[in-house]
């Protein structure tokens, strides 16, 4: 990923079979994707718009210049996204995009952080392992980490799969960020100071038939 959020370094250990686990929060009619009960003051759950807002109260800001983009229905994808619907009537892809886009948000800024708290409910175990084993190596260097999301250009539902009752979807997220690592002594090792255009591919699952409808992030590559 050149300078940007390293996640073909980290989660090279996550190309196993996808876990059923879920995302503290909601998607769909509340567009999940919550902060954990440690959550900064001041931040609260994710949503897709105003009206979101209103049912959900505090909002992490998401630019509003982002172009989303959900399949056509007559489209597989769509046609897949149609079939998680009719299993849980409460999903709907531009929420749940809505909500991808500040869950990627949240995790970029925990990882550069190394808030292992933020980051561990929003994350499948294998995930979490290759975050946590890069945020370790990180430390044990004396290095640190400076990740900065200036715009998300674009957010996009890219693929859709229903394994029984296992939804899994995989968003592009085309963004400009500020990224670079330092070292012990202040002194650049990776990344730059300057602004570079990264393109990453996440993928979010949850059982649709959970009572809890959350979902996590279990996969990452660079796009």
């Amino acid at each position: 990923m050149g300078g940007g959020f390293p996640l073909d370094l980290i989660l090279f250990g996550m190309i196993a079979a996808f876990l059923v686990l879920r995302l503290r929060g909601i998607l769909g009619r509340r567009t999940g994707f919550e902060r954990p009960s440690a959550e900064r003051p001041g931040v609260g759950p994710l949503t897709a718009s105003a009206s979101g807002a209103a049912r959900n109260g505090p909002v992490i800001d998401v630019e509003p210049q982002t172009a989303r983009a959900v399949p056509d229905v007559g489209s597989a994808v769509g046609q897949t996204l149609q079939q998680m619907a009719k299993i849980d009537r409460s999903f709907e892809p531009g929420h749940f995009l809505g909500g991808a886009e500040g869950a990627f948000r949240i995790i970029v800024d925990a990882f550069a952080r190394g808030d292992r708290v933020t980051l561990r409910p929003l994350l499948a175990d294998a995930t979490y392992a290759g975050f946590e084993q890069a945020i370790s190596a990180r430390e044990a260097a004396g290095e640190t980490q400076r990740s900065e999301i200036k715009s998300i250009e674009r957010a996009a539902i890219d693929e859709a799969v229903l394994d029984g009752n296992v939804a899994r979807i995989t968003v592009r997220f085309v963004s400009d960020q500020v990224a670079e690592t330092l070292s012990r002594e202040g002194k650049p090792v990776a990344g730059a100071d300057a602004v570079a255009e990264i393109t990453d591919l996440w993928t979010f699952e949850r059982d649709l038939t959970q009572a809890d409808p959350a979902w996590r992030l279990t996969a990452a590559r660079s796009g």
